[in-house]
């Protein structure tokens, strides 16, 4: 089964709030024949969209091949949030890859999110982009440590975009009677994500790029000239950038080892009015401390937007508004009967350490995946690494490439079952409180 096909009509967006407020995009004709390229990027979600708009703007001839549409896959399903730092926390890092590596991961980070900001400033893309997210706690040891976090980036990092919240400053932002207390980062920030995968797009199409969509990649052959090859067509090129995350296949057994995909689902509830203020006083987004994350926030319309549950086979559930409704009851119980006018799942992927994974899979093949759900910086970050990496300037790359990524353990039938019971202790470990 091709994840691809398993769960979507072929060259169709997902019925999301997204993909109905989006932006119009016309299609674009899939391969034909053969091409040749000084680039071929595989996959039009945020990294191959910002490595081929990268590479363009540096003069190279670059093809990008999408299966579906631009921002199909997690790009234009996912919640918007786009956060600080890696998907671990700093000492975390620190512990796993010393100091020094642990400060480059930082400022990596940190040129992530401006390098959102500014594409979206250049290409005037209209994404709805807005400052701040909310890190939430159940319990009172998860807010504690929450607050020395807060001190270790001010006082280690010197970041000064973050404050720490008590009870009282949460609940007067988010309300819910779930939370005791997190964090605000006012340096992080939220959008609208078809909206900035779609303006990415234009940009790229508008610096020389040829995008194909409707154009799913069958093979690679690799040597000094790869060859890659979709149903109808051909392109030959001097480099390839992988950038296919969840939906990567057998395309690389190397990346597929170590870059497992999951399924996440999002729900839209009816605008909620008046009652919007008893789920956020600001318009911020927020995450929780469960380890499988819920992730909420407000859109334009005073929709609540909140993500939860996963699953890991290929089929997404039945009843996805039904799945998600559940975790959104247990934070905001005056909700549970609201009506749900959208609910959308989407797959990404996750390493085993929730760290990307960026590598050289051949002399001229780069590949970068396994966001972690942490993917909006990072994956468009990611991205403009591997175009400077081709232009000869690799050190950030380099720095990413360095994080150690062990393959999952079980192989290709084992490793999914194993997950699925690692998950299920999470999940019952966060319902049990310890």
């Amino acid at each position: 089964m091709n994840l691809l096909y398993s769960n979507d009509r072929p060259g169709e967006y997902p019925q999301s709030w997204y993909a109905a407020t989006a932006a119009k995009a016309p299609r674009t004709a899939p391969l034909s024949g053969e091409v040749r390229a000084d680039v071929c990027v595989v996959g039009a979600g945020y990294t191959g969209l910002s490595a081929a708009l990268h590479l363009a703007e540096r003069g190279y001839d670059v093809v990008l091949l999408e299966a579906h549409r631009a921002g199909f896959g997690a790009s234009g399903r996912n919640g918007g949030q786009l956060g600080s730092g890696q998907r671990q926390e700093q000492d975390t890092l620190e512990r796993m890859l010393g100091r020094e590596d642990a400060r480059k991961l930082w400022h990596l980070a940190e040129e992530a999110k401006q390098l959102v900001r500014g594409l979206i400033d250049k290409h005037a893309i209209d994404c709805q982009l807005k400052p701040g997210i909310a890190w939430t706690g159940f319990r009172r040891s998860e807010v504690d440590h929450m607050h020395a976090y807060v001190e270790l980036l001010q006082n280690r990092y010197g970041y000064d975009q973050i404050e720490a919240l008590d009870r009282d400053a949460m609940h007067a932002i988010c309300p819910s009677p779930a939370y005791v207390g997190g964090l605000l980062d006012h340096g992080a920030g939220h959008l609208h994500p078809l909206n900035f995968a779609l303006g990415l797009a234009r940009a790229a199409t508008a610096a020389g790029v040829r995008l194909h969509e409707n154009s799913a990649v069958r093979n690679i052959t690799t040597g000094p000239q790869t060859l890659v090859e979709t149903e109808h067509g051909k392109v030959q090129a001097d480099h390839v950038i992988l950038a296919c995350n969840g939906y990567l296949g057998g395309l690389n057994a190397q990346v597929a080892r170590r870059v497992m995909p999951i399924n996440n689902f999002v729900i839209a509830t009816r605008p909620l009015g008046e009652q919007a203020a008893r789920v956020l006083t600001r318009d911020i987004a927020v995450a929780d401390s469960k380890f499988v994350i819920n992730y909420f926030r407000l859109s334009e319309d005073r929709r609540l937007l909140f993500g939860g549950g996963e699953s890991y086979g290929y089929k997404f559930p039945r009843d996805i508004a039904a799945l998600v409704r559940k975790p959104m009851r247990q934070i905001f119980p005056h909700l549970a009967d609201v009506p749900i006018d959208y609910a959308w799942g989407g797959t990404l992927a996750i390493t085993m350490k929730r760290l990307p994974y960026l590598a050289r899979v051949a002399p001229n093949i780069l590949s970068a995946s396994g966001y972690s759900g942490h993917g909006v910086g990072t994956a468009t970050h990611a991205g403009m690494l591997m175009a400077k990496a081709i232009a000869g300037q690799a050190e950030g790359f380099d720095t990413m490439a360095r994080i150690p990524t062990a393959p999952f353990p079980g192989g290709p039938t084992l490793r999914t079952p194993l997950l699925t019971l690692a998950m299920t202790w999470f999940a019952l470990r966060d319902r049990l409180g310890f």
